[in-house]
């Protein structure tokens, strides 16, 4: 590995300020290699970080963490603040993997980190926030929102923007423009922000506004009568910003990749005595030449050959991704019943989406990162006799509570949500992990609620979904599937109807989704040490749940036990609890399921089920204890 000479001796913020132009410059190409280095070995975020690190040194040279406080949006860009701020060590490292550093930011893990964050649209809400709190305290510390561009696609940025000037005088916004999100930006911010780069009046009067109204006859006196600040200036030749009609000062285009420029004008935003955005362009993915190549590819990778920037080989007969499965099955659903649309949020490729958009692009629609709008829409389209699928991540889809109840399950609309990565997401920890949605959405009436074992129950429940005319919900995990055949045509399930994979005596397990697979595995371990049959069932759906069958088992077993891949609290296992109640059927539950409380980011899923005790060895344990198992061969005692 290169020895990073300038950044081994920066261990604060401070050390900055020891360094001229030339070791800043030195700098930046070392962090750049650091980062490419780490995340060429345990995947990251990579594109964003390396579009950031001039602008997150300036900022550093410039403003005084944590007296000063950064508000980073989505905070996945992050990398180069934690190299700054005394993090440069071996937790950077193993950053995303256990023990390392988080590849958010995060107040447990430095007091630099004004905010943590994981979700994109927070930044300008949250600063505001803290420039209100110093104003009542009557402080003076200066607080730098920095959000993307994709930012201002979000409904709660644009909330924030409608409040900054009448709640406070001192807000510094730095609009970190590269024309990306995950995916290429739509919608009409991207086209504004590109007219505000393009305007020649613009680029002018920035440069020099006083220059210019000198060359225009009186154009002295009227420079004393009007020129209080530039904005007023470029009132006379071009219309204003929609920043400035906000009461926000407008200024830009600003290259971010330029240190000195960009500090000069850090210097500047902190005499503003109005709140003041300073509009930056930057490259994502600055470089790495493979990485600017593919800006979408690269916006988060996992490990990769530096040299040609393609991943580890995969297994022989790995089977396909639960995203790419959910992707090829509506795209041929969608071919041959023209009502099908797939709705995204910013999320093509990751949802595997971008079949449909490479298929049928007049059916497949982005609305940026707006998962309210996405939802509200598939709504309004599903009056119109349309048949939308929204395809969002669990963690995503939290953001959308209110109109999937208030909109969509109260008028018993016909949309299907496909909640990819439920369950973890384990490198990017706590913010991304889809563990909550069993449980804020089983309570929703009129709400359908499955998740298939396997990829060819996946196109069943869309199938499912689709046909069932009813606001239906689909989770399936991150990654790989398990390798099933998949049928040519999916079939729709009965609804309800849960499938008895084996049948036992004594204890019936009762598991969804993904734990499917474990319950086989279980199930086959009590055999064969205690030669206990259990018999194991795939719920299939944790809403409606099949009752008669649960009553059934309820009846003729000692105990039953579930297996989900949800928090415990409200969850697949509370459901079950509940609906034995309502019938006064007493007998021993035992649940398995994540606790209450956030996972940690770690390497893997199974090394963070080993961390909480969703292991298949823990399990075991725990279910040869509650059947009071001898540690032997056979079954003592089920009582």
């Amino acid at each position: 590995m290169k020895k990073m000479e300038i950044l081994s001796g920066i261990s604060s913020p401070a050390d900055l300020k020891e360094l001229d132009e030339d070791e800043i410059g030195q700098l930046c190409g070392e962090i750049r290699t650091r980062i490419i280095e780490t995340t060429s070995e345990n995947g990251g975020h990579v594109g964003p970080n390396l579009g950031v690190v001039e602008l997150s040194i300036a900022l550093h040279l410039v403003f005084d963490t944590p007296n000063d406080s950064f508000f980073w949006d989505v905070s996945h860009q992050g990398y180069v603040h934690k190299l700054l701020t005394g993090r440069n060590d071996e937790r950077f490292d193993k950053i995303r993997q256990s023990e390392g550093l988080s590849g958010f930011l995060s107040r447990e893990e430095s007091p630099h980190d004004a905010f943590g964050a994981g979700h994109a649209g927070t930044a300008l809400s949250a600063a505001l926030g803290r420039c209100m709190a110093r104003d009542l305290k009557g402080g003076n510390e200066h607080v730098v929102a920095i959000a993307g561009d994709a930012a201002f696609t979000c409904g709660i940025t644009l909330e924030a923007l409608n409040n900054i000037a009448c709640s406070t005088k001192k807000f510094i916004l730095v609009l970190n423009d590269n024309e990306w999100s995950i995916a290429k930006n739509v919608g009409a911010f991207s086209k504004y922000f590109n007219e505000l780069i393009t305007n020649s009046v613009y680029s002018r009067l920035h440069k020099d506004a006083g220059k210019f109204l000198s060359l225009i006859p009186g154009g002295e006196s009227l420079k004393r009568f009007i020129s209080k600040a530039k904005r007023d200036t470029k009132e006379l030749l071009a219309p204003s910003s929609i920043f400035e009609k906000l009461g926000i000062r407008y200024v830009g285009p600003i290259d971010g990749h330029d240190v000195n420029a960009m500090a000069s004008f850090f210097e500047f935003a902190k005499t503003s005595d109005e709140p003041i955005v300073l509009h930056l362009l930057t490259q994502k993915g600055k470089g790495f030449p493979i990485a600017l190549e593919e800006p979408e590819k690269w916006h988060g990778a996992g490990p990769f050959d530096i040299k040609t920037g393609e991943p580890p080989a995969p297994k022989p007969g790995t089977p396909p991704k639960y995203q790419d499965v959910f992707g090829e099955c509506l795209s041929k659903m969608a071919s041959s019943n023209p009502k099908i649309v797939g709705i995204t949020a910013a999320m093509p490729s990751g949802t595997g989406l971008d079949f449909l958009q490479n298929e049928i692009p007049d059916r497949f629609f982005d609305v940026g990162i707006a998962e309210e709008h996405a939802v509200l829409m598939a709504a309004g389209m599903a009056t119109e006799g349309m048949l939308p699928v929204c395809a969002i991540y669990s963690t995503f889809l939290q953001r959308a509570y209110d109109p999937i109840i208030h909109d969509v399950c109260l008028q018993k609309l016909p949309v299907t949500f496909c909640l990819d990565r439920a369950g973890l997401s384990p490198n990017d920890g706590p913010t991304h992990h889809g563990l909550f949605d069993l449980s804020y959405l089983r309570c929703i009436p009129n709400a359908i609620v499955m998740q298939p074992k396997d990829e060819d129950e996946l196109q069943d429940m869309m199938a499912t979904g689709i046909e069932s005319g009813l606001p239906s919900f689909v989770r399936y995990p991150r990654g790989a599937g398990v390798g099933v055949e998949r049928k040519e045509k999916p079939e729709a399930l009965p609804i309800g109807k849960a499938e008895v994979l084996r049948e036992g005596r004594t204890s019936a397990i009762w598991a969804l989704g993904n734990f499917v697979p474990v319950a086989e595995r279980i199930a086959d371990q009590l055999y064969s040490k205690h030669g206990l049959s259990v018999t194991v069932t795939n719920a299939r759906f944790a809403k409606p749940l099949d009752e008669n069958l649960l009553f059934a088992h309820a009846r003729s077993h000692d105990t039953i036990i579930t297996l989900e891949d949800n928090v415990l609290t409200g969850g697949f296992g509370s459901a079950i609890l509940e609906t034995l109640g309502q019938k006064d059927l007493l007998l021993p539950v035992k649940r398995f399921g994540w606790p209450d409380q956030f996972i940690e980011h770690g390497n893997s899923v199974s090394s963070l089920r080993q961390n909480h005790g969703l292991d298949d060895q823990r399990i075991l344990s725990e279910i040869e204890e509650f059947l009071k198992l001898d540690s032997g061969c056979g079954a003592s005692l089920i009582a």
